[in-house]
């Protein structure tokens, strides 16, 4: 029978981790620097020495830098025991789990520690995929069970996810919640789903990656590059998922699927595979990557590994580029090939825009003077390189023409057939699109094989990446140049094809819009899912936190693009968005998206 819970604050002063693998190491490590007493239970004897091992070197590297005395280490130390024996956990007040992600062995843990442990105990699951409320319901204190969930690695990331089923008594949630505070955690409250937060929007990205990879549609270099140099991220989706681990990712989409029946949270074919073949990623020595050996970090060449860049077709000569557009972009991507020694035409639809346009660029190469990332003479050397214009006429001579226009497809295609015009044979002609078709684009020219898209990332001067984007029609020695050009101007380039959203775009915005739907459903709110993801997934910025930069009229129009080409169900933009567009509501620029910004 179970114990009522009184209003008495419930003190969680000995706390017991069963599993001592990389994560449960991990929590110990936290637990015992928090000053708790912790008992760490595994029933290898061996895994048991290598966590007490483990926190022998990590207090010995604090002493070492200062944090902690060695009296101190020595109390962490005492504050140890292991155990090979659940019926060490007895006197536990708490006790996390984190045993591998198989519901039967979870399920006999928590059903063994029912016998084991005082009545009022707390009972927590490590889970990040399965049903914290069948777990429960299989206690014999369902109230009393809720899940904890650490992200890897514990002494390191802040965010804690905290879960409570519809068994779970408020009273264990607000102690559960006040201990990851007492540990330096930043708790986010969620309820019972597969993935929660964090890996409720992390995994699907993922699975979008496995199955871009296995469509062949970019190199497994390029589309980790290009989620790391595009977005900001700590780790590619590819690389991550070999670190997770694929057989674990498979588990966690598998979960989630059951519960959506959304087909972007299917696993990928390639994640049964690899998980079948044992190659599971980092732990197995080989996953997308190959590894120096099992549970390195180090990547080794392999047989799909790239040969070093070197085009097998000769590029045509780039002495001079034109840019299209006084926006910010064209006047970004007009900086970046002037600093890099081309004499560039920014041409406008009238004289004073592209003056304009080339006074924003004197104030940005000003900005880098002014922080010592540039001299004075170079900042002078690299205006004096562009010329602005009134006209297109002003193309005529470019060996390169890039386009930076608005997103409007009939407005490039007009573009292209004046650049079709005035730019002489063999210049090669690029859009920097960031969704619509490129070969729209070439089809309206005469010279479709010299077309190619270029799409840099905003701001450009800062943004290392670069998407090249050839079409079926795009000639070998324009792809050859626009990647020799990408290196000259010391941007990294990735290879993609001629689809919607190419690769970041297409990772992206599915999962901004599956943030938006986690509010719409009242799963969690604005604050924690972008706490969520800033510190559970390392992202620079949390999901309402870019849509509100990016402009929310932009991201429904590239989620609509996306629909529109790949035709699933899942794509569709999110309701709320579509609200808050057609409210005016788009983000910083009008003062309120997601949230509200102040006037200007």
């Amino acid at each position: 029978m179970a114990t009522p819970l009184s209003d008495t604050p419930l003190s969680l002063k000995k706390i017991a981790v069963v599993g001592l693998g990389t994560m449960g190491t991990g929590i110990t490590e936290v637990l015992v620097q928090a000053g708790r007493e912790v008992v760490g239970i595994d029933v290898s004897e061996a895994q048991a020495a290598r966590a007490r091992a483990a926190l022998e070197a990590s207090t010995a590297r604090s002493v070492e830098r200062g944090r902690l005395t060695e009296a101190e280490r020595a109390d962490a130390l005492a504050r140890l025991r292991t155990s090979t024996d659940l019926a060490a956990a007895a006197d536990a007040d708490l006790v996390i789990e984190v045993v591998p992600e198989s519901y039967e062995i979870k399920h006999q843990i928590i059903r063994e520690l029912d016998g084991v442990v005082r009545p009022e105990t707390i009972l927590a699951t490590g889970t990040n995929a399965l049903s914290v409320t069948r777990l429960a319901a299989d206690s014999a204190r369902p109230e009393r069970v809720l899940g904890l969930h650490f992200f890897n690695p514990a002494p390191a990331m802040k965010l804690v996810e905290v879960v409570s089923s519809v068994l779970t008594a408020p009273q264990v949630v607000a102690a559960v919640t006040d201990l990851a505070i007492e540990l330096g955690k930043e708790p986010v409250a969620v309820g019972d789903r597969p993935g929660f937060v964090a890996d409720g929007l992390l995994f699907g990205y993922l699975n979008q990656a496995a199955a871009m990879y296995e469509a062949r549609y970019a190199s497994r270099e390029d589309i980790d590059a290009a989620m790391r140099l595009g977005c900001g991220l700590p780790m590619g989706p590819l690389a991550l998922l070999d670190l997770i681990g694929i057989d674990t990712a498979r588990t966690v989409l598998d979960a989630m699927y059951a519960e959506s029946h959304d087909r972007l949270h299917a696993p990928a074919p390639i994640l049964k595979q690899l998980s079948e073949a044992g190659l599971t990623g980092r732990k197995a020595g080989r996953g997308f990557y190959t590894y120096e050996a099992p549970g390195s970090a180090t990547v080794v060449p392999d047989a799909l590994t790239p040969a070093a860049d070197g085009a097998a077709t000769p590029g045509r000569e780039v002495r001079s580029v034109g840019v299209a557009g006084s926006g910010t972009m064209a006047s970004g991507i007009a900086e970046v090939f002037a600093k890099a020694g081309y004499d560039v035409v920014l041409a406008a639809r009238s004289e004073e825009k592209a003056e304009a346009a080339k006074a924003r660029i004197g104030k940005s190469l000003a900005r880098s003077v002014d922080k010592g990332r540039l001299t004075a003479e170079a900042a002078a050397q690299t205006l004096d390189r562009i010329t602005p214009a009134g006209s297109y006429e002003a193309f005529a001579d470019v060996d390169l023409a890039v386009e930076a226009i608005a997103e409007d497809l009939e407005i490039k295609q007009q573009l292209f057939q004046a650049l079709d015009k005035v730019c002489k044979p063999g210049a090669v002609l690029a859009t920097t699109t960031s969704s619509l078709p490129v070969v729209a684009c070439a089809r309206a020219t005469s010279r479709p094989q010299d077309v190619i898209g270029m799409h840099f990332f905003n701001p450009a001067p800062a943004m290392k990446l670069v998407e090249v984007v050839r079409t079926v029609l795009t000639a070998d020695d324009v792809h050859a140049t626009v990647r020799e050009v990408c290196r000259k101007i010391r941007k990294h380039a990735v290879d993609c094809g001629d689809r919607a959203g190419f690769i970041v775009n297409a990772l992206l915005f599915p999962y901004l819009n599956n943030a938006v739907k986690m509010v719409e459903e009242h799963y969690a709110t604005l604050d924690d899912i972008d706490a969520a993801m800033r510190l559970g997934g390392g992202y620079p910025m949390g999901p309402f936190e870019l849509l509100d930069v990016v402009g929310l009229d932009v991201s429904l129009a590239i989620e609509k693009v996306l629909h529109r080409e790949f035709r699933d169900p899942g794509l569709a933009p999110a309701p709320l968005l579509e609200h808050l567009v057609a409210a005016g509501c788009l983000g910083r620029k009008t003062g309120r998206g997601f949230r509200e910004y102040a006037r200007r």
